[in-house]
């Protein structure tokens, strides 16, 4: 039998992770206790509040194409597990 994978809806709460393609999510919360990685997230300007688009899913499922404060990028599904959003589209 096979398993559906559920799309959110408009205020659900999820990891980014787990978004479909062209979904719109607002970041909840950055849940990491790695200093480095989040460190690296805060870098590359996924803070609290951001909105994040997701653009494209690499074949097998990893990396996944993000749009972020005008700018396209990609990072692991690993990274993105520990990132809270609130479903916005």
């Amino acid at each position: 039998m096979k398993i559906k994978a559920m799309k959110y809806r408009i205020g659900d709460k999820a990891k980014l992770s787990q978004l479909k393609k062209g979904q719109k999510a607002k970041v909840v919360f950055l849940n990491t206790e790695d200093r480095a990685l989040r460190r690296r997230l805060l870098d590359m300007g996924i803070t609290e509040g951001v909105q994040i688009k997701i653009k494209k899913i690499a074949p097998l499922g990893d990396p996944i194409d993000i749009q972020v404060r005008g700018y396209e990028l990609c990072l692991r599904k690993k990274d993105m597990s520990m990132i809270d959003v609130e479903v916005i589209s």
